[in-house]
């Protein structure tokens, strides 16, 4: 294939992707602040910070507000199965509520403090005030479905419950890692399912469910996200230690700092290599890590293996993914947007 076909074919799955993601915003984000705007004051004070509506004191900025990855997946669901995005409306802002609980909850548990390039909500109100904005957050989600009307709206509160009890399960397995130096590969990679996998298979099941999609449709593309949720973790997990801090809004070599059990940091120290006996004894130092240790760590990850581990993992896992999308049988355009949109969210230069 030559390579302007090659340039071609690209440019018009990022411009289809682009689509989904401004139809989502234009879409969403007037119910998304229309559903906020009905918290207590406190937090939906702390809320709209977060979501980058406005600044600590309330005033209005332009800030970073994220990609809407998932709502965009909900309403290009609903149109894979034939049905009326606007329907699925509701499930997309109660997924991005779901979504933004888990932040607000990762990033007190994370000690992280900065996300989309500002100062971390708990940094700014207190970790309690941000605990309690997040389980404001999850709560609201559920009142949308609710409050709906839709005739699903009982089994998507269901199926929104279910994804959340699996992505803190995953959180809590996650917290569970730090203590141990025993974490196997496998145990790792479910933990990575539950607590990313999880929400974006919700995401693409509700908005299936949503849009009248048979049984059928909504499963295959439950795991159409599910499968694209873990491809995600692996990239993830791969910037965490190479991103550039400039795009990630995190710092050089992040995830090592904190000594966190990503997959690629469990492939390595599960490999039997020297270099991951040496990433181990690294990893168990009771001291920070310096400048060249985490440097060091890194090269111990890629030489191990870890790297190339998840860089064939995140391909493996977006091709099962497109399999699933393809067994759905949507519709060309709503096709088009999905792969667009999957391919979109495990581009290593995101």
């Amino acid at each position: 294939m030559q390579k302007s076909t090659v340039d071609e074919r690209a440019g018009g799955l990022d411009r289809a992707a682009a689509d989904a993601l401004d139809r989502a915003r234009t879409v969403v984000e007037p119910a998304l602040r229309a559903a906020v705007d009905r918290l207590p004051g406190r937090m939906r004070h702390i809320a709209g910070y977060h979501l980058g509506w406005w600044d600590e004191h309330g005033a209005p900025v332009t800030a970073h507000r994220g990609k809407a990855i998932r709502p965009a997946m909900v309403l290009a669901c609903a149109s894979a199965v034939g049905g009326d995005p606007e329907a699925a409306v509701p499930a997309a802002v109660a997924v991005e509520l779901a979504h933004d609980f888990s932040l607000l909850h990762d990033d007190v548990m994370d000690g992280d403090v900065r996300r989309r390039h500002r100062p971390t909500a708990w940094t700014v109100f207190g970790s309690s005030a941000a605990i309690l904005a997040g389980d404001a957050l999850q709560t609201l989600a559920t009142d949308v479905l609710v409050a709906s009307g839709h005739p699903e709206a009982s089994t998507a509160v269901r199926v929104l419950n279910t994804a959340v009890l699996s992505l803190i399960n995953g959180q809590s397995a996650d917290l569970a890692f730090e203590e141990r130096s025993d974490v196997e590969l496998a145990e790792c990679q479910r933990m990575a399912g539950d607590k990313t996998g999880a929400l974006l298979g919700c995401a693409c099941a509700l908005g299936a469910l949503l849009g009248g999609g048979r049984t059928q449709q909504v499963a295959r593309l439950c795991s159409f996200g599910e499968s694209l949720g873990l491809s995600f973790q692996h990239v993830d997990d791969l910037l965490g230690i190479w991103g550039d801090p400039s795009t990630t809004g995190k710092p050089v070599f992040s995830d090592l700092r904190t000594r966190k059990k990503t997959l690629p940091v469990v492939a390595a120290l599960r490999s039997g290599t020297a270099a991951g006996q040496q990433l181990a004894e690294l990893y168990h130092r009771e001291h920070p890590l310096t400048g060249s240790e985490l440097a060091h760590a890194a090269e111990l990850v890629a030489v191990a293996g870890g790297r190339v581990f998840s860089q064939r993992e995140a391909d493996r896992l977006l091709e099962q993914a497109l399999r699933d999308l393809r067994d759905a049988d949507p519709p060309p355009r709503a096709a088009e947007q999905l792969t667009a949109l999957a391919r979109m969210v495990i581009r290593r230069d995101r």
